[in-house]
């Protein structure tokens, strides 16, 4: 070929799979990394983001305040464990019970590895997705002058001499606003599919790349990150996922969500020295037929309580070294709305899954479903900002010693003391 063919075909394979800096966009699986071969300072830390706003309220269901929970919900309510029925609440406490499509995340409970945090969320009071979902992913509710995302902070505080090009990879279209900031983030799709166009067997494949590698050598941020591109896909040509088979009889959803968890438990037990990964998990914004014990919301649930048991399953010791937590922009109405659905409302649930963890309780303090205990127009309170829970997750389990850094203007004296 000639050299403008050259050059046009460069740069269009070598946008498909570049490393990017994380101020870019690009990234649904994130992943970051310590150097090859080397053990992690703390817990891998596993980041779950249910975009859309799950209903807390029916996925752990206060079913001991029953007046006010049934009455609010004349078809959406979930039947109390009493009722003898398959399709009942699966009983927690005595208080409060799961949703029977989470039954999975039952086994993790009963082997004291789940903890959850109800009436949990972000201080700010919007119901905007957009405005929510900024706020959480920069950990800074309420205010935009921060620029950064809580993880970029978070992983520019800790020292390290991670150089390789999986201090953070995102597994999607967008990076995720929690890992923009100064830490590059390298844009991987899938395991299999990260490479340049073609067979791999091709011998031309491999001249071209040298070729490209010349193309962009030399100074600036495009070199740079170019080599960072180059050295990634070597690295992910020596994995091979098509022959990757879950331990402990993990079955994975065949979905998007249990393919990506896979993935990182994949890449964990590559000995790549991953540090953080987050997996985003959408579709929870359920205004029309949400569903109670069958329909879109249960299913959802099905998929994410599926995928986090295969993975705890799947990584079997190594779950030791890990911290699965979940995290939604903001919780659902009290009150269900006239097409059989919930509007954006406040108050949720967050997941911790840790073998580290004081697991078999639910945490926070409950502020009650009464008329009088709703904030306008009738949400669950936040008792707990969700700040409290990540930033304990990263002093204790991570061993993030600059947290100020991490989530700026928070009163890092709340705790939830969910650790051993």
């Amino acid at each position: 070929m000639n050299r403008r063919e050259f050059l046009t075909l460069a740069a269009a394979q070598l946008a498909a799979c570049i490393v990017v800096p994380a101020q870019l966009s690009m990234p649904d699986i994130r992943l970051v990394f310590n150097p090859q071969n080397q053990e992690p300072n703390g817990d891998v830390l596993v980041c779950i983001f249910q975009r859309g706003g799950m209903d807390g309220l029916n996925a752990v269901i206060p079913y001991g305040e029953a007046k006010n929970y049934y009455d609010q919900r004349p078809s959406l309510a979930v039947q109390a464990p009493s009722s003898g029925s398959a399709q009942s609440i699966l009983d927690l406490d005595g208080f409060f019970g799961l949703n029977p499509a989470l039954a999975p995340l039952k086994d993790i409970w009963d082997d004291h590895a789940l903890a959850i945090v109800h009436a949990c969320g972000s201080p700010d009071p919007t119901h905007s997705h957009f405005d929510a979902m900024d706020y959480m992913e920069r950990g800074t509710p309420g205010q935009k002058q921060i620029t950064t995302g809580w993880l970029s902070r978070h992983l520019s505080a800790m020292a390290t001499q991670n150089q390789t090009p999986f201090r953070a990879v995102g597994v999607a279209p967008m990076l995720p606003s929690s890992l923009r900031g100064p830490v590059s983030a390298t844009a991987l799709e899938s395991i299999a599919t990260f490479h340049l166009g073609g067979a791999r067997s091709n011998p031309q494949l491999a001249s071209f790349q040298a070729g490209l590698a010349r193309l962009y050598a030399g100074g600036g941020l495009l070199a740079q990150e170019s080599n960072l591109t180059f050295q990634a896909m070597e690295t992910l040509a020596k994995v091979n996922p098509g022959a990757y088979v879950p331990a402990g009889a993990a079955k994975y959803p065949q979905t998007a969500f249990g393919n990506g968890l896979k993935q990182i438990a994949e890449l964990i037990k590559a000995g790549l020295g991953m540090e953080v990964a987050t997996l985003d998990i959408g579709g929870w914004d359920t205004h029309v037929d949400q569903g109670s014990t069958d329909g879109y919301l249960p299913a959802l649930m099905t998929d994410l309580a599926g995928g986090i048991l295969a993975f705890y399953q799947d990584l079997g010791d190594l779950f030791k070294r890990v911290t699965l937590v979940t995290m939604s922009e903001f919780g659902r109405r009290v009150q269900e709305n006239g097409s059989a659905g919930t509007d954006h409302g406040h108050g949720n649930v967050m997941f911790v899954v840790s073998r580290n963890i004081l697991g078999s309780k639910v945490y926070g303090q409950w502020p009650g479903l009464a008329p009088d205990k709703l904030v306008t127009p009738g949400d669950l309170a936040v008792t707990t900002d969700f700040r409290a829970v990540l930033a304990e997750i990263l002093a204790q389990r991570v061993g993030n010693p600059q947290l100020q850094n991490v989530f700026p203007a928070f009163d890092l004296s709340q705790s939830v003391h969910i650790f051993k």
